[in-house]
């Protein structure tokens, strides 16, 4: 039996935690030889070791994705260890702190660069490596924020509403070269992100860990129309259907995994 991703060379950058782990398992599972980067190595080393003890289809590189250069040696390592690149999952990123009134020149100039600028540049290296070969898939992890009111702050709203708007353009100017760009709005899915990210969850014991996932799963389970909260494993799912060839003929759209919680009417809190 042949997995849907077989041949396929895929990057995926925040791969140590949540939804980029999730992604990666997947695609493995479903036969894609794999860079995962982070910026924690012994996370991602010892991931890729228990995905491929072999060594020979997944690759741990460190990467910090708001430096241009190392997304770009992600695609060189990608062209000189398997010769090709198929798909790149943008998927890292973190919350940007600040209101309207609070924020700061240096909060908003990382923030963007983070959450939009990763995006751009890893767009830009993916559509090097898939022009020559005429073929590709880019997934952006984008937001429901983008979409709607009270799914994160103004600012982490405002940055992912431009990756789905730069996800729609960069399909257009791609898709004639036979390059794919999508994006995912997760909606409520239960990850570190809740609790401050993988960063401050690398910090912590896996018990305080299971402990806030499993309050947060309870209190997800009662903001979307169905009765309980979203997994890592479903947008991995999505992402497995954008990079597969049964999503060929999907380009420049913004796929929302959410539960049916862009359709509730949001309430503000009191």
């Amino acid at each position: 039996m042949t997995g849907r991703l077989d041949g396929k060379t895929a990057i995926i950058t925040g791969a140590t935690s949540g939804i980029g782990e999730a992604t990666a398992r997947c695609f493995v599972a479903e036969g894609a030889r794999l860079i995962i980067a982070g910026r924690t190595s012994d996370k991602g080393e010892a991931l890729a070791r228990e995905l491929d003890a072999s060594g020979q289809r997944v690759i741990f590189q460190r990467a910090d994705v708001v430096r241009e250069a190392d997304i770009a040696a992600l695609v060189d390592t990608a062209l000189s260890r398997f010769g090709r690149l198929d798909c790149m999952f943008n998927n890292a990123g973190a919350s940007i702190p600040g209101t309207v009134e609070t924020v700061t020149e240096k909060e908003l100039a990382d923030g963007m660069q983070l959450l939009l600028g990763s995006v751009v540049f890893g767009v830009k290296h993916a559509a090097r490596a898939m022009k020559p070969q005429g073929s590709g898939s880019i997934i952006n992890n984008a937001s429901i924020a983008a979409h709607r009111a009270g799914q994160g702050g103004i600012f982490y709203s405002t940055a992912k509403a431009a990756v789905t708007h730069f996800t729609r353009i960069a399909g257009v100017e791609l898709g004639p070269s036979g390059i794919r760009v999508n994006a995912i709005s997760p909606g409520a899915i239960a990850t570190p992100i809740f609790w401050g990210g993988s960063a401050r969850a690398n910090t912590m014991s896996k018990e305080d860990n299971d402990r806030k996932l499993a309050k947060l799963e309870h209190n997800l389970a009662h903001a979307t129309p169905l009765p309980r909260t979203g997994y890592a494993a479903d947008i991995a799912y999505a992402a497995l259907f954008l990079a597969s060839d049964e999503g060929s003929f999907v380009n420049s759209h913004d796929l929302v995994v959410d539960g049916g919680r862009i359709a509730q009417f949001y309430e503000r809190p009191a």
